[in-house]
């Protein structure tokens, strides 16, 4: 099935406003398979980055449980889901208009942070932070991993 136009980035954006290293990592675990992102992937074909995004969605994963983790819409947050979500934004995008994926990704990302954020201490209130969070992280996993394994395709060699 092939996704139209933006949606792909749009959809990796989503993932971004609740983990910021899941929309890298997801992409950078396509490559490892040997799928093929349409849009132009320079940094996550390098194995420095590649391995990096792998380890930092599994630390993100791991510290969103502590007690001291912040939220998502810190400065430093945001920027890391501007950063994750353009990177991979532009991955999804169809080629020739990685800029747009970009932008359409970011301009996701950062207004749903504070609408996943406020349905995460919704869910901690509930449940408990380990929980709620255990839950989120299988949402975002899945919809990331579902998003990429749709918008890309097996490399031809």
């Amino acid at each position: 099935m092939k996704m139209p136009n933006l949606l792909p980035s749009a959809l990796i954006g989503a993932v971004a406003s609740a983990r910021s290293m899941t929309p890298m990592a997801t992409i950078a675990a396509a490559r490892l398979v040997h799928r093929d992102t349409p849009g132009n992937l320079f940094l996550l074909d390098r194995p420095l980055f590649k391995y990096g995004a792998l380890a930092m969605g599994a630390g993100e994963l791991a510290g969103d449980k502590m007690k001291s983790a912040p939220d998502r819409t810190v400065f430093l947050g945001l920027l890391a889901r501007v950063m994750s979500a353009g990177i991979a934004g532009a991955a999804l995008a169809p080629k020739g208009r990685e800029g747009e994926g970009a932008a359409v990704a970011v301009a996701t990302a950062v207004p749903l942070a504070y609408l996943t954020l406020a349905g995460r201490k919704q869910a901690m209130a509930r449940m408990g932070q380990t929980k709620s969070g255990l839950i989120e992280d299988a949402l975002v996993i899945a919809a990331g991993a579902a998003v990429v394994a749709l918008a890309t395709r097996r490399d031809r060699d």
